[in-house]
């Protein structure tokens, strides 16, 4: 089977934008994936039809922990959501996506080549998040040595880095597969709260499968933008992965890394294992989503773990 050549990262080339009217439940038709290297890859759709003139096209999971794929309308020379702009590619095609802890409303704003503008409002639905409530004070952490705290600041600084990338992927394009297949042993968004004071929500989805060594796989195209070959103190080996337009996913606690960072990487292609490396008190897999800074719910790109 063909596999695309290993490219060094580059930014993605920008383009036209488009829009539209109404909420996500407007259908928009995926772009078909490239061929997956998995042995039951995520199924190829239609592009999508074409759109009325001034409209902005919207298809997708409209809720806290969600996104959507939308197209933006002939015209449009700049596109922002709620006043934060969105990068738009060639063919109108653009990705948004909402925080977990998104408000209740969005507006997108494309301004057209003649100086008018489109809006659409968009309503974000609430999420009924598993929350823990203890009847005991938060217990405070230990205080951190002055040497976590300098090798923690290198890590953040890689992190951080790697985030900040723009390559020219465009996994975000497809509908995403599961890395792994087990039992999910945590869930994106829990929190507990401490008589009234609210810990930290579990930023990623964790799926255990028993064991380490267990191939992992990409859940998308996409460019490998941190491959931590020296464990970090709290992910252990880190590998992250830019979907493109801003999407990237992390990869906590391998054992094993596969891919090497610059090297592009195809949905369903081997890319570590399985492990416990950094803080974790078992083998399993952490695979958290970003869309900027926004955190994503990983269930809702996927879909239900088969």
């Amino acid at each position: 089977m063909s596999r695309r050549p290993k490219r060094a990262l580059r930014l993605a080339a920008g383009g036209a934008v488009l829009l539209g009217m109404g909420s996500c439940n407007l259908a928009l038709p995926e772009t078909a994936p490239p061929q997956a290297l998995a042995a039951d890859p995520s199924p190829p759709v239609a592009d999508p039809p074409p759109q009325p003139a001034g409209a902005i096209a919207l298809s997708g999971e409209c809720e806290q922990g969600g996104w959507a794929r939308g197209r933006a309308p002939a015209g449009t020379v700049s596109l922002a959501l709620d006043g934060k702009a969105i990068p738009v590619a060639r063919d109108g095609a653009f990705f948004i996506a909402f925080d977990r802890d998104a408000g209740a409303s969005a507006s997108l704003v494309a301004t057209l080549d003649d100086g008018h503008t489109v809006r659409r409002d968009i309503a974000i639905a609430p999420r009924a998040w598993e929350i823990e409530r203890l009847d005991i004070p938060m217990k405070p952490g230990k205080m951190p040595s002055e040497e976590f705290l300098r090798i923690r600041k290198g890590e953040l600084a890689q992190i951080n880095a790697a985030r900040a990338l723009r390559t020219d992927a465009d996994g975000w394009r497809e509908k995403f597969i599961w890395p792994v297949e087990g039992r999910i042993s945590g869930k994106f968004g829990a929190q507990r709260i401490y008589q009234g004071v609210a810990g930290s929500y579990h930023s990623g989805i964790d799926i255990a499968t028993g064991t380490s060594g267990t191939p992992i796989v990409a859940p998308a195209d996409g460019v490998v933008i941190l491959a931590a070959q020296d464990p970090f103190t709290l992910e252990g080996h880190l590998l992250m992965i830019d979907h493109g337009m801003g999407l990237n996913s992390a990869f906590l606690h391998c054992s094993e890394l596969e891919v090497k960072v610059g090297e592009h990487v195809r949905q369903g292609q081997f890319i570590a294992r399985i492990g416990m490396t950094g803080r974790a008190t078992g083998p399993h897999l952490h695979w958290s989503v970003k869309w900027d800074a926004a955190r994503l719910d990983p269930l809702l790109l996927a879909g239900p773990m088969p």
